[in-house]
């Protein structure tokens, strides 16, 4: 058997996420206390007793999500799960990437904190959307955003579920052009700047400027580049990638199925939330998908991996 670790990105975050394992396990301790050090203010408070308005600041939703998500890494880890290959969503593979040793833990929070900042920074807010197309495929989708200035494909997260993102008004005039293409349904999302789309090259410029204070190693096992959809192990892949990643398009199909090309066989999506498994299912219905986001579904998912 072969396990793929699967990192999810922001929208997954909710408040609550993570008390559990703070209350029950050393190690979540530890991690949330050195993610608080980190960041110089308290992410545990904002996880377990957090405004949700305040939790969905990207700023703060990508700290967050990734301490949760390293812990439930370490979590299956001391329980003898180890991964052989990993990915992550967006946000997520700086997660995947901490998993691998590849960046180090406080190193990875503070960066993704200011990551927020500087793609909130790059677009003012208003200025920029994002919408998830349903039900058309890619090439049609394009084929529409390329007729629309400053609009394009995303996020490529399943066959069926495509996310575009751009100017506000360019995003509103492609929607209803897929819609008249035969989208089944095209959904403003609820977010605050045009991820990934060419807009954020002013983010990107800052967070390599920031990465380059960090030390990146070679990971211990394959990670699967969004910005490629290929696996990587270099350092100086790694980094470059992950300053490409901030303004170019999410490849997360790719991503998956490079891990079932490497032979991944079991994936666990390990964060809060079950998006990742839901992509995976209309990606391949025959990979079998696991989620830990909460000591409940951790002994499920320990259960059903020891049967």
């Amino acid at each position: 058997m072969k396990t793929a670790f699967i990192f999810p990105g922001q929208g997954a975050q909710a408040v609550g996420m993570g008390k559990d394992f703070y209350d029950n396990f050393d190690a979540a301790r530890k991690l949330f206390d050195e993610a608080d050090d980190a960041l110089g203010y308290s992410i545990k408070r904002m996880c377990f007793e957090g405004s949700e308005d305040d939790l969905k600041l990207t700023a703060n939703t990508q700290p967050a999500i990734l301490v949760v998500s390293v812990i439930v890494s370490e979590l299956l880890r001391a329980e003898g799960i180890t991964a052989n290959i990993a990915g992550g969503h967006s946000l997520g593979e700086y997660s995947a990437l901490v998993a691998a040793g590849s960046i180090k833990f406080s190193d990875a929070v503070v960066l993704v904190h200011k990551r927020g900042q500087f793609m909130q920074e790059a677009v003012p807010v208003g200025e920029g959307a994002m919408a998830a197309i349903i039900g058309l495929d890619d090439d049609t989708i394009i084929k529409i955003c390329a007729e629309v200035d400053e609009v394009q494909a995303v996020n490529f997260n399943c066959p069926g579920q495509t996310v575009i993102a751009g100017k506000t008004s360019g995003v509103e005039s492609a929607v209803d052009k897929l819609k008249a293409a035969g989208a089944k349904k095209a959904v403003i999302l609820p977010v605050s700047a045009p991820f990934h789309s060419a807009l954020m090259a002013p983010a990107a410029q800052k967070l390599a400027a920031e990465l380059d204070k960090v030390e990146v190693t070679d990971a211990a096992f394959p990670i699967a580049s969004n910005f490629t959809g290929k696996l990587e192990t270099s350092a100086d892949d790694i980094k470059r990638n992950l300053v490409a990643q901030a303004d170019n398009p999410v490849k997360w199909i790719a991503c998956v199925e490079a891990m079932k090309t490497f032979g991944a066989d079991t994936f666990i999506e390990c964060g809060p939330g079950k998006t990742l498994c839901g992509f995976n299912r209309r990606i391949d219905k025959t990979i079998r998908s696991l989620n830990v986001e909460d000591i409940t579904s951790l002994n499920k998912t320990l259960a059903a991996l020891k049967a």
